[in-house]
Parts: C-alpha cells; sequence; structure tokens
C-alpha cells in the first residue's frame, strides 16, 4: 500500500510512534495496525534486540513476528550491547527503507528515551566505549553507591545529571565516561535538532490497576512457559550474570533464584514489584498530559479508532 494515498500531501516521510507501558497491549495493536495500513514495525524495546531472551522480554512470537515484517528484534547477542547511537541510526535507516518501500513505519516500544531520540533528532555523543575507563568508573560507583556516583555527575555537568535517575548506574557512567575523554559536558554533545518526521504520536494506556493485573499476570506467564530454563540456558552459554542484559529486570531475580539466593516465589514478587516501579517510571517519557500525543484507552474499538485517525490526515506533528 502506497502510504501516500492515505496521508495528507504535506505529511512527507510519516511515521507512527505507539508508546505506552509495559503489558499495556501494544505488540498486538501495533500488528492489527500495521496490517491494515500496510505497515512494518520498528521495536524501539531495548530489551527486544538481544537473542536468546525470549520468554523474559515478552518478545513478539515467531507467529506474531511473521504476520507483518519486524525490525531491530535479535540483531545483537547478550554480550554485545547496543548503544543509544547505534539503535538511532538503525532506526533511521530502518526508517528510510520502509518508505522506500511506499509502507508506513510504525516505531513502538517502551524505551523512552530510544524513541526520543529517533523523533526529536537527538545529536547522541559517538565517543567509543572505553574499558580501562568504564571499569575504573564501576568501582567507583561500588564504592560510592548510585547516589554518590550521581552527585559526581551533578558537580560536572547538573543538566544531565537532571535528566538521569540516580538509581541508572550504568547511564551515570556512560555520561562520565564521555565527560572524562572528551572533555566535553554530556548534556552539550546530547542535542536536538528538528525531527525530520511527520508523526502521528498514539498513547496506549489502562486504568493503572488493571496494568498492575496484567504484569502480574505476565510474570507468572513467563514462569510457565520456561523463563528459568531460558536463564539457566544464557548463563550455561557463558553468560555473565553481571552482564547489563542479565542485570534486567527478571533475568536478575532468575539469576538470583538459580543461585540458591531466593525461592522462586520470592523471585517472582520482585519481578513484580521492580516491572511495576517501572511502568510508573515509563510515564516520564510520554506523559498522559501530553498534548501532542493522541492517548487511547485500550479496549475492544481502539484499533479502529486509531486506524480512522491515521487515516483521516488529522493530528500528524509536521517538521
Amino acid at each position: 500500500m502506497n502510504t501516500s494515498k492515505m496521508l495528507h500531501p504535506d505529511h512527507s516521510a510519516p511515521l507512527v510512534v505507539i508508546v505506552g507501558p509495559t503489558a499495556v497491549g501494544k505488540t498486538e495493536i501495533s500488528i492489527q495496525l500495521a496490517e491494515r495500513l500496510g505497515g512494518e514495525i520498528i521495536s524501539s524495546d531495548s530489551r527486544l534486540f538481544y537473542r536468546g531472551m525470549d520468554i523474559g522480554t515478552a518478545k513478539p512470537s515467531p507467529s506474531d513476528l511473521a504476520r507483518v515484517p519486524h525490525h531491530l528484534i535479535d540483531v545483537a547477542d547478550p554480550d554485545q550491547v547496543w548503544s543509544l547511537s547505534k539503535f538511532q541510526s538503525a532506526a533511521h535507516q530502518a526508517i528510510a527503507e520502509i518508505h522506500a518501500r511506499n509502507r508506513l513505519p510504525f516505531l513502538v516500544g517502551g524505551t523512552g528515551q530510544y524513541i526520543k531520540a529517533v523523533i526529536e533528532g537527538w545529536k547522541v555523543p559517538t565517543q567509543a566505549p572505553d574499558t580501562a575507563m568504564r571499569d575504573v568508573l564501576e568501582r567507583w560507583a561500588k564504592e560510592l553507591g548510585p547516589y554518590g556516583l550521581h552527585e559526581r555527575l551533578a558537580r560536572l555537568d547538573p543538566i544531565a545529571a537532571a535528566n538521569i535517575d540516580a538509581r541508572n548506574v550504568r547511564r551515570t557512567v556512560r555520561a562520565l565516561e564521555v565527560i572524562l575523554l572528551t572533555g566535553k559536558r554530556f548534556s552539550e554533545q546530547r542535542q536536538r535538532s528538528a525531527s525530520p518526521y511527520s508523526l502521528m504520536m498514539i498513547g496506549l494506556q489502562r486504568p493503572r490497576p488493571e496494568l498492575y493485573e496484567r504484569v502480574d499476570q505476565r510474570i507468572d506467564a513467563m514462569i510457565a512457559a520456561g523463563f528459568v530454563d531460558e536463564v539457566r540456558r544464557l548463563l550455561e552459554q557463558g553468560y555473565a550474570p553481571e552482564l547489563p542484559t542479565m542485570s534486567a529486570i527478571g533475568y536478575r531475580e532468575m539469576v538470583a533464584f538459580i543461585k540458591g539466593e531466593m525461592t522462586l516465589e520470592e523471585a517472582k514478587t520482585q519481578m513484580k514489584r521492580q516491572t511495576r516501579r517501572y511502568v510508573r517510571q515509563q510515564n516520564a517519557w510520554f506523559s498522559p498530559k501530553d498534548a501532542g500525543i493522541h492517548w487511547f484507552d485500550v479496549g475492544p474499538s481502539t484499533v479502529d479508532e486509531i486506524e480512522s485517525l491515521i487515516r483521516s490526515g488529522k493530528g500528524w506533528i509536521t517538521p
């Protein structure tokens, strides 16, 4: 389907962006929309990049992936960290290729900074990681703790510190690494430019109790589907528990269970608690109060309503 037939002529380089918290239903809704509108899906969920990490990331099933073309899923091994700059470049390339096929790209996911980097034209620092520097900073993080390390960043770059959660040690370390290697503030290197796309911003939401119930059900289903075996297999393949990918929510709890550091029930409870906290954090990136996002309460008619909005040519944000 040629996207130009469904969109207003002024909407050059159209991009539909679907955001919303974990377990809200983005996967199924985006697939249905892509099926109806001749689209292809670009995943902006950083957890889905990694091969072999399927159950714990709620990766779309093989049958889901077969329904419409998907991009940026299973593009790296668990010990290959995909940086923000690498994702941004790959996403722009995928969007351009989808446009070249006269199809409609859908950028879908819950990792806020990855989506923002694409749609807001971020100029992301491309400084290559320095292993020795990073090792020093990570030792420093253990000595000072997350908040102590974050305080050091705030002294060097208050703007960067204000945009990084103190509990996110990995991002704090990266910001300090770039500052110390380049001699420039991290915030000065992450600048924004005009979006290269005409954007249709779609937000999906559910009442918080319903969302939490879906989170709990998803985690129970992960365990039943063999999540413990998935993590055990990754460990047997030599992927260290200290890897950033293996310390993600769910994987770190399963590692602790496998090591005998907690019971399976304790691991499940911790997963549910941490995932609920993550849901609350996701609102910081895409707020229901954001007037630029068309928010929909997920229900039986949601796909029809969103399709009608996209086809109407109204509500697009043009460059």
